[in-house]
């Protein structure tokens, strides 16, 4: 006989399954380990019994063996595998079928961050008193932290850098009274489609720089829309300065502003500061990633040097 072991997620609306689950459900008599079991009420109503057990691995082994059952599954994967090694041991093994209900699409597992992001800001005094501005320090450190793990090329760090990045969106949505995290999303979504006319419109783009020559076009065209006159608005001064001439002198190129108005910017310092970052440009070079590497280099020299004084 048959063990059919039908499981589900968390993530999505209970009473959403499958039509294999569906059959699978209907075939023998369900089982399951947990009274609390979510789908239980929407099986209930489509009038389908299911007998609340404990946990025995053996005893479902054997019964499975004599006829077909099926197991209503919740988060207990130590379990089912303590059943297919029950099952292996005995001398006319049932055959062993997983149906999934329901599962995961891409991205369901923010879901959770959401989830326990409500929870912490309910629940924990610190989480619960954090403003915009009190977040502003964390919110910089970890897009640094980002930064320097793609420098570094450290794509395991990378990933947990980035949860951190995400957990910082997530908590600015949750402290936000005016919006919440799918009002962020699909503000995103909105504009990547608006932006993306040749993947979800008509309009054909063949190389990287027609999607970036319409990209800029629809730009000025919703900084029209909004009364927005300045090609500059929307640039953060707050940034650091060598990213900040740049994207001032990207705005500025685009719009089609002359040459003359980045000459002699400045005194001593400055100027010569700002030239650097309008030759670098030219050379299509980031001068705040140039000068960060410079930056990284001169750290290795003075370890190297610290290391050969202290021996």
């Amino acid at each position: 006989m048959a063990l059919i072991v039908v499981t589900t997620s968390p993530r999505v609306a209970p009473g959403l399954l499958s039509h294999q689950a569906w059959q699978a459900l209907r075939s023998g008599p369900v089982l399951t380990a947990s009274g609390a079991h979510p789908q239980l009420p929407y099986l209930a109503e489509a009038g389908i019994e299911v007998d609340v057990v404990t946990a025995d691995a053996a005893a479902l082994a054997r019964r499975a063996a004599g006829e077909t059952v099926v197991w209503l599954a919740e988060d207990d994967e130590d379990f089912m595998r303590a059943v297919g090694h029950a099952a292996v041991a005995l001398d006319d093994p049932p055959l062993i079928e997983v149906v999934p209900g329901s599962y995961d699409l891409p991205g369901a597992r923010v879901l959770d961050l959401v989830g326990v992001m409500d929870r912490l800001r309910t629940e924990c005094p610190w989480d619960r008193k954090q403003t915009h501005e009190s977040l502003v320090p964390y919110l910089l450190e970890e897009a640094y932290e980002v930064l320097e793990t793609i420098e570094q090329g450290d794509l395991p760090a990378l990933r947990e850098e980035l949860g951190d990045l995400l957990l910082q969106v997530v908590f600015h949505a949750r402290v936000a009274a005016d919006f919440d995290i799918d009002d962020v999303a699909a503000g995103i979504v909105e504009k990547l489609v608006r932006r993306h006319p040749h993947v979800f419109g008509s309009v054909r783009a063949e190389s990287a720089d027609e999607v970036n020559d319409n990209w800029e076009s629809i730009k000025a065209a919703e900084r029209a829309a909004k009364g927005r006159e300045s090609v500059l608005e929307g640039v953060p001064m707050g940034q650091p300065a060598l990213s900040l001439a740049a994207q001032l002198l990207r705005r500025a190129e685009r719009a089609g502003a002359p040459e003359s108005l980045s000459a002699a910017i400045g005194q001593g310092v400055a100027r010569e500061l700002f030239d650097l970052v309008r030759r670098a440009m030219e050379g299509g070079l980031d001068a705040e990633a140039e000068l960060r590497a410079a930056a990284r280099a001169y750290r290795d020299r003075v370890h190297a040097w610290e290391t050969t004084r202290d021996r």
